[in-house]
């Protein structure tokens, strides 16, 4: 009890009388990082909530323009324009990561997409206990060279934790061999049941997978697929992927034949959850970006500046 209290006046006089940490630890008859703690878990517990009302500038108008543009919620995360693809990628990643924690609560269940930007969110990710909740995987990690249980299995499990939920793992790989070896596992009562539990999901948190670029997407970069498979895929017109399910410049993917090999979900299936966030950074992302916002897959957009720039002036 003295302990919560402890929290609640560091935070009052840190934040409502804008005293420096050093005047509050004397008040206290403490240390300097024992205050630091203390206003850290008022920031973790809800104690303290934190509301960001930026100046009318760049960003905000940006996000005006993606809003009205594609009908969804977007956050657009300032950053210079020099900034480097991996920085952008991490401040994006920290202000989805902060963002996710408002959405998700008790009773929900969250689906999660692997990859290099959700690894990212998963690394700023702060704990937020909730009651009846699950996080389920929402496309097979395995391929040729790996099982992808480490992979996307930490990754699965790290949003579990943060939020005190159940885990779904999806036990299969990101592309089966023949479409008819999909079939006939969907029918598995094992599998069947993780297949439900992605249709039960309030929240969706993925991003668009690109080819190219300086930071290639972890399914083109890590062994899933084949060379042919990338000639073929461009020969087919495909700009990227969201939860490994291709997609053309118009957000078309029904006609794409590896799409029938592929474990996630359709856009058709990611349209029944009800809030979907995509998050993005890079410029090589606008394309499948495009695509994924054409397909109506998103409903939420969290995305760099730089990258929301090169979008609404495609």
């Amino acid at each position: 009890m003295q302990r919560e209290q402890d929290v609640l006046t560091a935070a009052s006089m840190y934040y409502l009388q804008d005293m420096t940490m050093e005047a509050i630890a004397k008040h206290l008859h403490t240390s300097r990082s024992t205050v630091s703690r203390l206003v850290k878990r008022a920031r973790e517990t809800g104690v303290v909530e934190i509301t960001l009302r930026p100046p009318q500038g760049r960003a905000p108008g940006l996000g005006q323009q993606i809003t009205a543009r594609y009908g969804i919620d977007a956050w657009v995360v300032p950053v210079p324009d020099v900034t480097s693809q991996i920085d952008r990628l991490d401040q994006v990643s920290m202000t989805a990561a902060r963002l996710l924690s408002t959405w998700f609560d008790s009773e929900m269940v969250l689906g999660v997409a692997w990859g290099t930007t959700l690894a990212a969110v998963a690394q700023h990710l702060t704990r937020k206990p909730t009651r009846g909740s699950a996080v389920v995987q929402l496309n097979g990690a395995a391929n040729t060279r790996t099982s992808g249980v480490h992979y996307a299995g930490d990754l699965i499990a790290a949003f579990a934790d943060a939020y005190g939920a159940h885990a779904h793992y999806f036990p299969v790989p990101a592309f089966f061999d023949y479409a008819e070896t999909r079939s006939a596992m969907w029918r598995e009562r094992s599998i069947s049941r993780v297949l439900d539990v992605q249709r039960r999901a309030d929240v969706a948190l993925f991003s668009v997978g690109a080819i190219s670029g300086g930071l290639p997407s972890h399914v083109y970069s890590a062994g899933y697929l084949e060379p042919g498979d990338i000639e073929t895929l461009d020969a087919e017109g495909v700009v990227g992927d969201v939860c490994t399910v291709f997609l053309r410049a118009d957000g078309t993917y029904s006609d794409i034949a590896l799409n029938d090999r592929a474990t996630g979900p359709t856009p058709a299936e990611l349209r029944r959850i009800p809030q979907r966030v995509c998050v993005v950074a890079g410029d090589n992302k606008v394309a499948p970006l495009h695509a994924a916002l054409r397909a109506g897959v998103v409903t939420h957009l969290v995305i760099d500046e730089v990258t929301a720039r090169a979008l609404v002036e495609r």
